[in-house]
């Protein structure tokens, strides 16, 4: 579909409308974009920066129209704090200016801005700047998602589980809380492939993705494919107790969607095993210590059988058998 109905398209959002914030002390101008645009998109209004601040937390928008000039903190101030934002970097924002001088021109890019527009606009030229640059945002979102999806189970790849424990890693340091990573590997899955075939196999990880991907409990968890029938279950804000309960459960529930595997030596269905670790707030451990971790808690609950969790903070190495 063509967004607006004027200038570049086709691309679908799914079926919403998509979300523009106008930042403007001016109750003119801010009636004036509402009513060229509201009728295909999503408009919020701010006529602070303060206020834009929160508006933008809880509306998530696609793109910014802002005011340079509003009193407190202006458009360029703004501009520059939300670029500090991770999810707000790739939200393009549309400066609109009453002045013309190259130093300013030269501030909004400085300051992030993706083009500007000089009062008083043309209306049809503000709407095709607004459709290139949604086109532009919109093609940029999609290339971001299939790099960072596993095409076969379409979950978080491992590109994008590393990405994340950085992040959680440093937030996890900064606000002294613990980290927990969950390893979890298909018992067995050769075999499987062997008896069932490439295609069953592949069914069976999609499957697994899938039971997973729907016991995340938090926005923050991430349920990603660590590699060939490797799982990874990134928990912020959680303790060893906490993640332990979870992968017992997920040890359970993966047991219950009772896939036959014959030639599994421990069951007549298909199980999985677990390595937990948790990063300690207090412990100055890397985030790559965190993965070593959990990798050796994986490695001892297959030594110890398989179909279980082995769980234990990253200093302090502990094992918990679940029912094989």
């Amino acid at each position: 579909m063509s967004i607006g109905g004027e200038g570049p398209g086709p691309y679908d959002l799914g079926g919403r409308r998509a979300r523009l914030l106008v930042v403007d002390d001016e109750p003119v101008f801010v009636k004036l974009i509402h009513q060229l645009f509201s009728a295909e998109h999503e408009v919020f209004m701010a006529t602070s920066g303060e206020e834009a601040l929160r508006i933008y937390a809880r509306s998530a928008p696609d793109l910014i129209l802002l005011d340079v000039k509003m009193p407190g903190m202006d458009g360029l101030e703004l501009c520059r704090q939300l670029k500090r934002l991770p999810d707000a970097r790739a939200i393009p924002v549309i400066f609109v200016t009453g002045h013309e001088s190259l130093d300013e021109e030269t501030a909004c890019w400085n300051a992030g801005g993706v083009d500007f527009v000089n009062k008083p606009f043309n209306p049809l030229t503000l709407r095709n700047r607004v459709n290139v640059h949604l086109a532009l945002k919109f093609q940029a979102d999609r290339l971001r998602e299939m790099a960072f999806v596993d095409g076969l189970t379409g979950i978080a790849n491992r590109r994008q589980f590393e990405e994340r424990l950085g992040q959680e890693y440093r937030r996890s340091r900064r606000n002294r809380t613990s980290l927990a990573l969950l390893l979890i590997d298909v018992d067995f899955f050769k075999p499987y492939n062997d008896r069932y075939g490439h295609q069953a196999g592949d069914e069976c990880l999609r499957q697994v993705a899938a039971l997973l991907s729907s016991n995340m409990q938090r926005p923050g968890d991430l349920a990603a494919r660590y590699g060939g029938e490797e799982f990874a279950f990134l928990l912020p804000e959680t303790d060893a107790k906490g993640a332990r309960v979870i992968a017992e459960r997920l040890v359970e529930v993966v047991r219950q969607l009772n896939l036959e595997h014959l030639d599994s030596s421990i069951a007549d269905v298909l199980t999985v095993s677990i390595g937990a670790a948790v990063l300690d707030p207090d412990s100055s451990d890397s985030c790559g210590a965190l993965i070593t971790q959990a990798d050796a808690q994986l490695y001892r609950a297959k030594k110890q059988g398989r179909g279980r969790v082995c769980c234990s903070l990253t200093s302090e190495p502990r094992a918990e058998a679940v029912r094989p």
